[in-house]
């Protein structure tokens, strides 16, 4: 049976839980500063270039969503096959080689893809204007996408082997190339040529082409990580393995597809609105997407330690470790709901200038938005949290059935409603947003609550 909050046995876990949820956490937050940091080089070029952006990010987030989902499969099978055997060198190198695989083919049909985003962008009514300069952008941007996904990969095989803080210093440390990429390549600096939007995309390419390397020699040069040996006899397959992660991960990848394309659907349906509320969003979403990292730390961290307890038929350890994330995500939550309703033109700021009267416009706009995204900071967390436990005990089917419910038949269908045949516009997209995970919060949690109910811990529960 479960210890109850407060017992020795979850005071432990809650130790542990933070332990590797605040490198996780922290390396998100990182990851997200250097988006942050592209929005704020091409926010000064301009409303126009700062919109089209936002259209290309948006496409570009939910392929790498998929592709991360389809691979972060990795994450819950390591952590099992540690749970049940912590000297598990074979089987932890056959996951991660199998996890490389995937985040290569993927990367490349997904560059294949973003060659066409322009005729994407049209056929979605945008602007041509914005369409053509989004569409050239993401073409470009779009090489990044196999890095990312490999560099995805490492993150998660560092982090279940215990070794998070590599995560946060390579991530820390690639902030720096982006801004000196941004620097550089936007606005042409150092004898470089002012490329623009271009600029940006280039910057990009190179920072997760570092990272991929850092990660590769930070494994290379650390002992634990070394006798996996991962890179060693790469085109070696492991089709059974394979065939594992596929079962897992896609249904990882549907219910990150789902959520990702609810956001980026609410910014194609900005630019139906108007170019202003489209760039008013774009900078209240990022404030939003850099709130939600903490939370996705936690129920990256939810995944790794109720995977291992699952691994070791521990029921009262999975009750435990889901237990502790849910704890630390809600008071989080709080803390950043506060700020956002506190401190709103203050968090504006460090994207825009909210003293322009050129931005006046676009300003007042993510400011009625930040409102929302404070409301929905408890259920956004909630959400995320209860996913990443379920995934540690390999349940994924459902749950992607409930993001898809959620996300589309709830949050987006209010978002059209309310955006498009509302006087609330804007505003109603913000709400449908908050509506869908407000409805995928609380479908997870029942699962989560009744996953003996529902048969979820198989044999390790007789």
């Amino acid at each position: 049976m479960a210890r109850s909050i407060g017992s020795p046995d979850f005071r432990a876990e809650l130790g542990r839980t933070l332990a590797l949820a605040g490198p996780l956490a922290l390396a998100n937050l990182l990851q997200m500063a250097i988006f942050a940091t592209d929005v704020m080089f091409v926010a000064r070029l301009g409303q126009q270039a700062l919109a089209a952006s936002s259209l290309a990010v948006a496409m570009i987030a939910v392929l790498m969503m998929g592709v991360n989902g389809l691979t972060s499969a990795c994450a819950p099978l390591i952590a099992a096959e540690l749970g049940r055997r912590e000297n598990a060198v074979r089987e932890v190198r056959r996951t991660t080689r199998m996890a490389l695989w995937l985040a290569v083919i993927l990367g490349l049909v997904c560059i294949v893809i973003c060659q066409f985003a322009e005729e994407f962008m049209l056929a979605t009514g945008q602007d041509p204007a914005l369409a053509r300069l989004g569409g050239d952008f993401l073409a470009l941007l779009s090489v990044g996408i196999l890095p990312m996904g490999v560099a995805n990969v490492l993150r998660t095989f560092v982090s279940a082997l215990g070794r998070p803080y590599f995560a946060t210093a390579i991530t820390a440390a690639s902030i720096l190339v982006n801004i000196v990429g941004d620097y550089a390549l936007v606005f042409g600096h150092f004898g470089m040529p002012a490329l623009g939007l271009t600029g940006a995309a280039l910057a990009s390419i190179i920072t997760a082409s570092f990272t991929v390397l850092a990660y590769a020699v930070a494994i290379r040069r650390n002992r634990r990580l070394r006798r996996f040996h991962i890179f060693g006899r790469w085109w070696r397959s492991e089709w059974p393995r394979l065939g594992q992660m596929l079962t897992l991960g896609l249904p990882i990848s549907g219910t990150l597809i789902a959520e990702g394309g609810l956001f980026s659907g609410a910014a194609f349906l900005m630019g139906l609105v108007g170019e202003a509320q489209l760039a008013g969003h774009t900078v209240a979403l990022q404030i939003a997407a850099i709130a939600f990292q903490v939370p996705f730390g936690i129920g990256q961290a939810a995944t790794i330690r109720v995977g291992y307890h699952y691994g070791a038929a521990n029921v009262a350890g999975v009750a435990a470790a889901g237990r502790a994330a849910l704890l630390v995500c809600l008071v989080f939550a709080a803390v950043t709901s506060g700020i956002i309703l506190i401190f709103p033109r203050l968090v504006l700021s460090a994207y825009v200038d909210v003293n322009d009267p050129a931005n006046a416009i676009m300003v007042g706009f993510a400011l009625r938005y930040l409102v929302v995204a404070a409301a929905f900071q408890f259920t956004d967390a909630l959400q995320a949290v209860a996913a990443g436990a379920l995934r540690g005990i390999q349940d994924t089917r459902v749950p992607m059935g409930i993001a898809v419910v959620s996300y589309w038949a709830a949050g987006f269908a209010v978002s059209a409603a309310l955006g498009l045949f509302t006087p609330f516009e804007g505003v109603g997209i913000w709400i449908g947003l908050a509506v869908g995970l407000s409805v995928a919060a609380a479908l997870l949690m029942a699962r989560w609550h009744w996953r003996g109910r529902f048969g979820l811990l198989g044999a390790i529960a007789r």
